[in-house]
């Protein structure tokens, strides 16, 4: 059986990889469980994702926990969909400082 990727939303900041974790294992085995933190503050963003080995496992956290209160947030859960492409984001050119600038007044 194929395993499964779940999408976790609406985390309470509060919530660590270990609470995810604990909450997945009562429905089977997990793989991971990884909590999103934003690169430049190192803070959560109130999302993660967790990987179980065993899809119908999956299935069934997901209908069961969806929705439900976890650490006083209603979180929503699904699967989570594959990346998309969001485009090259190092482009963008036209954003340099524009060449010399006036100085004061001269006669």
């Amino acid at each position: 059986m194929a395993a499964i990727n779940i999408y976790v939303g609406n985390l309470s900041f509060n919530t660590g990889e270990e609470h995810l974790r604990e909450l997945f294992e009562s429905y089977g085995q997990v793989e991971s469980a990884t909590i999103i933190s934003d690169k430049f503050t190192g803070r959560p963003r109130g999302f993660g994702f967790v990987k179980m080995p065993e899809r119908e496992e999956g299935l069934k956290a997901i209908q069961e926990l969806d929705s439900k209160d976890f650490m006083g947030r209603n979180i929503k859960v699904n699967e989570a969909r594959p990346r998309t492409d969001r485009g090259d984001r190092q482009g963008g050119g036209g954003r340099g400082r524009g060449g010399g600038g006036g100085g004061g007044w001269r006669q």
